[in-house]
């Protein structure tokens, strides 16, 4: 738990709790809502096959998961946890740049 504390640099066991329930809330929600806003936009699998059904929905439940991650951080109160942690899985992809002053 000590390592996990000092690599995500927090402070209490506490709020590994809090950021373990935000991760499988997160997760849960996106995959909930993913599949009525596939079908909100006519998205079938019958219409693109399997493939391309399947590699839309992982899309779009990667960005719907960016933001919900972000939101229920904010509500659980680890906004800055989950706001870092963005920042640094979105550079990975290459997909946020931030300038050094």
């Amino acid at each position: 738990m000590n390592k996990l504390k000092e690599h995500w640099g927090i402070e209490s066991n506490w709020q590994i709790v809090i950021i373990f329930i935000v991760f499988a809330v997160t997760g849960s929600t996106a995959s909930y809502i993913g599949k009525p806003i596939l079908n909100y936009l006519n998205i079938t699998s019958e219409g693109l096959g399997a493939f391309g059904y399947w590699t839309i929905r992982i899309l779009l439940l990667f960005i719907v998961y960016q933001f919900l991650l972000v939101g229920f951080g904010w509500l659980f109160g680890q906004y800055k946890f989950f706001w870092g942690f963005e920042k640094k899985m979105l550079r990975r992809f290459g997909l946020f740049k931030v300038k050094k002053q």
